[in-house]
């Protein structure tokens, strides 16, 4: 499987409700580091997974709608948890709906796989990864 990675980061605040998290109950900031792993299984005809370029412009608009913003207060996240795992998956669904919209170009169509993964920290990242259901 060929693939390809572009990366970003967001600042975010939220709260994460529940014991199990501890002191992250409380409003707090995180930065994220977020790749997206764009896999196929033949380079298409210009031998290239995705339009590197069309990727990186589409992940920096997907994020902007979070980058700077209370996640407890986004509409995307109303009434649930906002851990690491859910914004990753939330990252998953944009970026695949971009991919069935045509944003990021023709190369996009052969695309089988999709690996979101944020990084918290130097030592701690969680992830969401799946085939892609093309629309």
């Amino acid at each position: 499987m060929y693939s390809v990675e572009v990366r970003d980061h967001v600042m975010i605040a939220h709260s994460i409700p529940g014991e199990v998290f501890g002191p992250a109950q409380k409003l707090h900031g995180a930065t994220y580091v977020i790749d997206v792993c764009f896999m196929r299984e033949e380079l298409d005809e210009y031998d290239i997974v995705v339009d590197i370029g069309l990727a990186t412009d589409t992940v920096k608009q997907i994020l902007s709608s979070i980058n700077f913003n209370n996640l407890d207060e986004h509409p995307d996240f109303k009434g649930r948890r906002s851990t690491t795992e859910a914004v990753a998956r939330w990252v998953f669904l944009r970026v695949q709906e971009a991919i069935n919209a045509g944003r990021l170009g023709p190369s996009a169509s052969g695309l089988k796989r999709l690996k979101i993964m944020l990084h918290e920290s130097h030592a701690a990242r969680a992830g969401f990864e799946a085939d892609l259901v093309h629309a």
